[in-house]
């Protein structure tokens, strides 16, 4: 029985509404229950930081790989290119929201264009790609905070050890339980995404002071004549090479995803007409960061930069002060992804909860199962992360498959289908291009991953 001063939260679980389980959507200045407690809206500010920390996580730290592989001018362009084809998909996909009656999440859109099918391949799409992409977070701040224990790799120490010695209670099994109770358990607990908009803003500025370091590195290297300009085309010498250059493409995909979350933001939002600018402010933000950290990233390292661009800091920069700079850079970001990973953490929970109980009460008003559900999916994230052998493969498998579904395909098909009536023929064209772009780049990056790991395998 509910107190006089708690909210009267009224949520159809029959089906017939396809909100979000734990949105509880009303309109600005509604109030709840007997108590007239008014629910506070998300701001634009607010909103642009939640979706910026969905959008920049750890695809910052593959960027500087793909420009090893395509180079510094080519990359940016295609850093541009997936932008905004990004923001055209999302347009997209907020107009057909808008058409459709009660449709207020990707889910629903999916539902109103191919039926319950069409939102169940949808739910799985974002399970695979969003337990992909946590399991790359856990990947970088273990190899940060512990250490890289790849049986490939030579063992490279991490933060912890490096500060106190190799001890029991700085493990990577030690780190994990304390991140999981200490920043993930109260995170995950928050039951409206706008809760996470000050993590979110911190979680942008600690990007930020990655950022900034980096730079002020690669500038101060490259008065003093210690690095050169990175090249600008990409080195192909032979078919194998020129196949190697669509492997980068996926990882650039992976790193603009974040269709699965606008709704819950739109839903959210004070003046929700007001978040395809929130789209494209935070994708100005992203793309900014992503192209200033690419171009500093292999300014400084070059053909030396590693998958993982933080690995490359784990090493003599030849500047003063190199090792306290190191472990700022390293810290940081792993406190950044930290505070990343609730908010892919949320989409994911709510879809998996309405795939596997779509009649079940909602998700927020049962507790048993919003907290199994949770310990569930992170004891699926860390037994996966031990596992994955480096962020490149993570990356690669979950851009290739469900991100690109996710980001492009899926648009694009609600775009063709128009079961409203409301595409123009310039979006049509632009849709076939998109999935054809989509196919072929992903089907050839696939090729060439297995083709990579056969000759892996074969090689004495």
């Amino acid at each position: 029985m509910k107190s006089s001063g708690e909210p009267n939260y009224r949520i159809p679980i029959d089906g017939s509404s396809s909100i979000s389980p734990l949105l509880l959507h009303e309109e600005q200045g509604s109030q709840f229950g007997d108590g007239g407690h008014t629910r506070i809206r998300a701001s634009f500010t607010g909103s642009v930081f939640t979706l910026s920390t969905t959008i920049i996580g750890a695809g910052i730290m593959a960027l500087p790989a793909t420009m090893k592989i395509l180079g510094l001018g080519l990359g940016i362009a295609l850093i541009v290119f997936v932008a905004v084809l990004t923001e055209r998909s999302l347009e997209m996909l907020l107009r057909y929201s808008k058409a459709g009656k009660e449709v207020k999440s990707y889910g629903g859109v999916m539902k109103d264009a191919f039926g319950n099918g069409g939102r169940t391949l949808l739910q799985i799409c974002v399970l695979l790609n969003n337990v992909g992409v946590l399991v790359v977070y856990m990947i970088i701040i273990g190899d940060v905070l512990s250490g890289t224990t790849s049986a490939n790799e030579i063992h490279k120490r991490g933060v912890l050890e490096e500060w106190f010695g190799s001890q029991w209670w700085n493990g990577r099994t030690a780190v994990f339980l304390v991140m999981t109770f200490a920043v993930f358990s109260p995170l995950a607990c928050l039951k409206q995404i706008d809760s996470l908009k000050f993590s979110s803003a911190v979680a942008v500025a600690l990007a930020v002071v990655f950022l900034v370091i980096t730079a002020g590195i690669a500038a101060f290297k490259l008065i003093n004549g210690s690095v050169s300009m990175p090249r600008l085309l990409p080195n192909v010498t032979s078919i194998t090479s020129f196949w190697n250059l669509f492997t980068a493409v996926p990882v650039l995909v992976t790193a603009f995803i974040c269709h699965f979350n606008v709704h819950t933001i739109e839903n959210e939002l004070e003046d929700p007409t007001k978040i395809r600018k929130v789209v494209q402010a935070s994708l100005a933000l992203c793309s900014s960061v992503y192209i200033m950290i690419s171009f500093f990233g292999f300014l400084l390292f070059g053909d030396s930069t590693l998958d993982d661009v933080l690995a490359n800091f784990n090493t003599d920069l030849g500047i003063p002060y190199s090792s306290v700079l190191n472990d700022v850079i390293r810290v940081s970001y792993a406190l950044h992804l930290m505070l990343v990973f609730p908010v892919l953490f949320y989409p994911l929970r709510s879809n998996i909860d309405e795939l596997l109980f779509p009649s079940a009460m909602d998700l927020a008003l049962d507790t048993r199962r919003f907290i199994l559900l949770t310990i569930a999916l992170i004891c699926m994230i860390f037994l996966g992360a031990d596992f994955v052998p480096s962020i490149w493969d993570a990356f690669q498998f979950t851009g290739a498959t469900s991100a690109v579904c996710l980001g492009f395909i899926f648009p694009a098909a609600i775009a063709l289908r128009d079961p409203h009536a409301i595409a123009t023929k310039k979006e049509k064209i632009l849709s076939i291009f998109m999935i054809f772009l989509a196919v072929l780049s992903c089907s050839v990056a696939i090729y060439s991953d297995a083709y990579a790991l056969l000759r892996k395998k074969l090689s004495p």
